[in-house]
């Protein structure tokens, strides 16, 4: 199972990669893997300003759906439009071309909170 060691985790298997007051928002290897064939994706908070752990849109795979939470407090920013349309690429490229939003962080003290490579690894027993 892939975890890069460059970025933060949750327990939800939300990554975040942190670039300044700003970070890229996705989810885990772990997380499509369980998943499945991903099939659509649903982000409509663009332009808001949400909590940590708030849902900010849903993955849909072809045997579930499940929300996304934020990894920390703050604006989303923007949506990846390849998501929209080749919702495969989650599952092709979760750390790359397969991120789902981008965020400006509200607390940057709440990234203190999330799991490093190594604690996310102990959660899904890599």
């Amino acid at each position: 199972m892939n975890v890069p060691s460059n970025l933060k985790y949750t327990k939800d298997h939300e990554w975040i990669k942190v670039e300044g007051d700003t970070a890229i928002v996705g989810v885990t290897d772990f997380a499509q893997s369980q998943l499945g064939d991903v099939v659509f994706v649903e982000i409509e908070t663009v332009g808001e300003t949400l909590a940590k752990e708030e849902v900010f849109g849903t993955i849909e795979a072809v045997k579930t759906v499940s929300d996304m939470f934020m990894p920390v407090g703050g604006e989303v920013l923007e949506v990846n439009p390849k998501i929209a349309e080749q919702p495969d690429v989650v599952n092709k490229d979760p750390y790359g071309d397969g991120w789902m939003i981008k965020i400006k962080i509200a607390n940057a003290a709440e990234l203190n909170e999330l799991l490093s490579a190594d604690q996310y690894k102990a959660t899904i027993n890599e």
